[in-house]
């Protein structure tokens, strides 16, 4: 395993990671969720994403019960947490500083942890100042409740928005951003936060490296197995999403070519493509079997494959990468 800094910090997290949205809680059994993170731990992974919104709090339940049993000592993994989709009621849901509290003290109950590593603020919320927002998360920070926050799914301005509330106040900025980032979701990581690498040291938890399975190939002649994530009832509004970009088959069907070509996996080209890139600092795998994470684990042994020609091949053939304008 690789590991890599997260952004300017000098926390140190492993290039591949592991999450647990859709299968802990719902998708899997708690005993498989187990051997997964055993899997993981033992391949290396020493971070482990989570979400209030995840099972709407199983999720977290889940992974603190196994914390819990397995021991592991603290400071050789890291766990983290995201704060935005609590409840349905007024004051469950957004960035507020009753509801940023309160998701914080929640989830280290569930997780059964004295402090959260990462504490993500899951989407912006327009209701809510992002001062307010950037005061709250440094409140947790002097508690030490949290070690580090960051941000999903923030636009480039959001992100220097909050940076510049936390200069003005002299407090600590979003040190990370999880944005959704593959071969077909280019567009933020490669384009709109090229500014904030360099001028906060931002570091990126990938998420979606696959592209919800599209980039496996899985589902371009047949249809979703019913135990899969796309096979999830709840899971009908991703289904629908991912193979309405089945007119993207052509192109997957051309990679799995060159990946043949080349001798690797067409999931570990899409994660080593991923991994290629110097601004991710760990892509997050999902996984409901262990064969499947196991193998997804061995990307790094495919890495020197992903020759400079073999890059250009795969730019060739997606035909998507975002256009830079040069001043």
């Amino acid at each position: 395993m690789e590991y890599r800094r997260l952004g300017n910090t000098g926390l140190q997290v492993s290039a591949l990671s592991f999450g647990t949205w859709v299968t802990f809680g719902h998708q899997i059994t708690d005993d498989v969720a187990e051997r997964l993170m055993i899997t993981a731990y033992e391949g290396g992974v020493n971070f482990f994403d989570n979400a209030e919104a995840y099972a709407s709090g199983k999720s977290e339940i889940v992974m603190g019960n196994i914390l819990k049993k397995i021991n592991w000592d603290r400071s050789t993994y890291i766990v983290s947490s995201k704060v935005f989709w609590g409840g349905q009621k007024p004051n469950q849901k957004g960035l507020m500083r009753k509801h940023v509290f309160e998701a914080c003290n929640a989830a280290l109950k569930r997780i059964q942890v004295d402090y959260l590593d990462l504490f993500f603020c899951h989407r912006p919320d327009i209701n809510t100042p992002i001062s307010e927002t950037v005061l709250a998360m440094n409140t947790l920070l002097q508690q030490g409740k949290i070690m580090y926050w960051g941000t999903s799914e923030w636009t480039a301005q959001q992100i220097t928005e909050a940076h510049y509330w936390a200069e003005r106040y002299k407090l600590v900025g979003p040190v990370m951003e999880q944005p959704q980032y593959n071969m077909f979701a280019r567009e933020s990581l490669e384009k709109d936060y090229l500014p904030l690498y360099k001028t906060f040291g931002l570091g990126t938890t990938i998420w979606s490296p696959l592209a919800s399975g599209l980039l496996t190939g899985k589902y371009i002649d047949t249809p979703p197995a019913a135990d899969s994530r796309l096979g999830l009832e709840n899971m009908a509004w991703l289904k629908d999403r991912t193979l309405a970009e089945l007119d993207k088959a052509e192109k997957v069907k051309q990679l799995k070519k060159l990946a043949d070509e080349v001798g690797v996996t067409l999931t570990n080209l899409s994660l080593c493509w991923c991994l290629k890139n110097p601004n991710v600092s760990t892509v997050i795998l999902g996984a409901s079997k262990e064969a499947q994470l196991a193998e997804n684990l061995k990307a790094f042994d495919s890495m020197d494959k992903l020759n400079d020609a073999v890059m250009k091949k795969i730019e060739d053939i997606l035909q998507n990468k975002p256009m830079i304008l040069q001043f």
